[in-house]
């Protein structure tokens, strides 16, 4: 089989046991004349059951699909560097958290170099991020900029946010991960609470490292957690919601995203692997995480093997994904991939199959 050739993968079975999924390349394919994408970062579900996207293609940043994979509706052209989106709903009414990671298309690209993050001439060029808050229509409520702008950073530390996720009081837990890999915590207001991470802590288990993405962990309903990937450590890091280090999740050999709940189960996109030594280009999976928070599938990685108690390195099997960027899973458990670098696709839906048990 051709590698990641979408029509070989068409109706291909990914998975085993309880986690069994058929792969449709086809779901949200569109016209690119139209709707095109750059990177298909992530997703987010409305209250109308709509399939949110966002993209860095600032020809539309946002493209809402029906679970059919019919285009709805798709608009914005303010963010470059569009990368992740939450949907909350406040008093009957959704509103869209967009975060923007501060990358931006360079007009005097070469045409060649995608990694020369310093080159004048690279792919993309690097500001700063922020976030904004948006009705679904894309009316502006307010925008969290630079955190020197409440004394929280130096103005030579860059802020390029990752991803954001949401508590029930309101408070947004906001990682820095192309910046300066704080976790930020903000008020419902925007306002500045207070950050936590970064690197070269006295206690290294604060240290996050590429803080990729945070989810909050809703499975003890009295006692909510984060839920915080520290991608090139290769684990997610579990912090009280005042910021207390509670415990690390490993995940050798993955290169993990921030986490999707789905019943009791969380389920981590893997952008990267870790072969020869190196994050390997076309190499992700997806990995699943039981109430334990023991990895025990990747679909198209390699199975978990456990060693005297202790995960052994994963790794993928180099047949389905380029780079897992973003997933959402619907109310019967299919998923929503997006990928990053992978000549432009447009998201596959992943169709859950019965349980074989």
């Amino acid at each position: 089989m051709t590698q990641h050739d979408d029509d070989a993968l068409h109706g291909k079975i990914v998975g085993s046991g309880d986690f069994q999924y058929r792969i449709n390349t086809e779901w949200g394919k569109l016209d690119p004349s139209r709707y095109p994408v750059e990177n298909c970062h992530d997703f987010a579900i409305d209250s109308q059951g709509r399939i949110v996207m966002v993209t860095d293609d600032t020809r539309n940043n946002l493209i809402f699909y029906s679970k059919e994979g019919e285009v709805l509706d798709a608009w914005g052209t303010e963010f470059p560097g569009a990368h992740a989106i939450e949907i909350r709903n406040e008093n009957g009414q959704d509103f869209i958290y967009l975060v923007d990671s501060g990358w931006k298309l360079n007009p005097k690209w070469d045409g060649v170099s995608t990694d020369k993050w310093d080159s004048p001439y690279n792919k993309v060029i690097a500001q700063s991020g922020f976030v904004v808050k948006m009705t679904l229509d894309g009316k502006l409520i307010y925008t969290i900029g630079h955190p020197q702008t409440a004394g929280a950073y130096t103005p030579d530390q860059p802020f390029r946010p990752t991803d954001i996720a949401i508590a029930d009081n309101g408070d947004l837990y906001i990682t820095d991960g192309y910046g300066s890999d704080y976790l930020l915590q903000y008020n419902a207001q925007g306002q500045f609470i207070q950050k936590w991470g970064g690197k070269d802590n006295a206690d290294a288990h604060y240290n996050l490292v590429n803080t990729h993405g945070v989810t909050i962990d809703r499975r003890d309903e009295n006692n909510p957690t984060l839920l915080v990937s520290s991608r090139f450590e290769n684990a997610i890091k579990r912090f009280s919601l005042k910021g207390e280090y509670l415990g690390t999740i490993p995940a050798p050999g993955a290169y993990l995203g921030g986490p999707i709940f789905y019943g009791k189960h969380f389920f981590a996109p893997v952008c990267w692997s870790h072969v020869n030594d190196t994050n390997a280009e076309n190499s992700g999976f997806i990995s699943i995480f039981d109430e334990n928070n023991r990895m025990i599938a990747n679909l198209g990685g390699t199975a978990p093997e456990y060693i005297d108690g202790e995960l052994q390195p994963v790794q993928t099997t180099w047949d389905i994904f380029k780079h897992c960027h973003g997933i959402c899973i619907d109310e019967v458990g299919n998923l929503y991939v997006g990928q990053w670098r992978a000549n432009n696709s447009y998201p596959y839906k992943l169709e859950k199959l019965p349980s074989q048990a």
